[in-house]
């Protein structure tokens, strides 16, 4: 996964894969997600990211499982 920041236009990309993209939804105003031809998620552009997220506190954590 990447997540792109344009600072420019105060935008988020957030891709998932390489995929191809076939459909581009909006869910909101500021919020749109690409699919490939099999409707998985490709991406997720979030615009006004300062706004619409806790972008200054982005932090990734990785859960491993543990087998009882």
């Amino acid at each position: 996964m990447k997540v792109k920041y344009f600072s420019d236009t105060d935008t988020a990309l957030l891709e998932f894969n390489d995929n191809e993209i076939s459909e581009t939804i909006e869910l909101s105003e500021n919020i749109l997600i690409d699919l490939d031809e099999n409707g998985n998620l490709v991406s997720m552009t979030i615009e006004h990211a300062k706004i619409n997220t806790g972008l200054p506190e982005f932090s990734v954590q990785k859960i491993n499982s543990q087998v009882a």
